[in-house]
């Protein structure tokens, strides 16, 4: 920009000299040329001395419009192009200046910050739609959602370890979800789903042995009559499944 403003300044001062220049020179060609008129002009009786100066004053403006034009003539191509480098460099600053800001390490460190938190609190807002959350039961929480209708295979909805295991398990208890302790494969499916995809063929048997235990535990909670009781640690679990 600097180079920009310093050149544009020498093109004004060079540009209103010309104008200076060509005005003042236009002025004494016609002063030169039309003494003999204007000295006719006193000599003339009214209105003809009239007619007389008005023919001067227009020859004048005649003659400066025409100066001003050239010096027009000249300056518009060089404003275009000016105007042209102007959009370059500012297009071409706003590159450099998102290239830099995007490059500092901090900045890139809190949008990626943010960008978890965004993804979490989508999650989350997903685990209400859970049918059962099956736990470490406290490394590790992954929320799953059945729905005959519309799934396939059972969903994987959140999914979290530690501290967003707890926060999956309180929202759970606030929507009355039910949570099983099962830690194998609680660990399997943590380790090898992904959110908002079906769960792998090799842990569907055991998740369906969860899902109709969560079936038979809410009958007895309505009906009574034994309790059904879950094998948490035989689970069908492929071998290359176990964490």
């Amino acid at each position: 920009f600097k180079r920009m403003f310093g050149l544009q300044s020498w093109v004004e001062l060079l540009k209103s000299i010309l104008k200076v220049l060509l005005v003042s020179g236009v002025a004494f060609y016609l002063i030169d040329a039309s003494k003999w008129d204007l000295f006719q002009l006193s000599m003339d009786v009214f209105p003809q001395n009239l007619f007389h100066a008005l023919d001067i004053l227009l020859n004048f403006i005649l003659l400066i419009s025409c100066s001003l034009l050239v010096v027009v003539a000249i300056d518009i191509p060089f404003q275009i192009w000016q105007h042209a480098e102007q959009l370059k460099m500012t297009k071409q600053e706003i590159k450099d200046e998102h290239k830099d800001t995007e490059g500092k390490p901090e900045v890139k460190g809190r949008i990626r910050m943010l960008q978890r938190e965004a993804a979490q609190r989508r999650m989350m807002a997903d685990v209400p739609q859970a049918d059962v959350i099956i736990t470490n039961p406290e490394h590790f929480s992954v929320a799953l959602r059945y729905k005959q209708d519309t799934d396939r295979a059972p969903v994987v909805v959140a999914k979290g370890g530690d501290f967003l295991a707890l926060k999956i398990r309180e929202v759970a208890r606030e929507h009355d979800i039910m949570i099983v302790p099962a830690p194998p494969l609680a660990r399997a499916l943590y380790h090898t789903t992904e959110l908002e995809q079906e769960i792998p063929d090799g842990l569907f048997m055991a998740v369906a042995q969860v899902l109709a235990y969560v079936f038979q535990l809410k009958q007895y909670r309505r009906k009574g009559g034994e309790r059904p009781v879950l094998q948490e640690d035989n689970l069908p679990i492929p071998p290359d499944m176990r964490y």
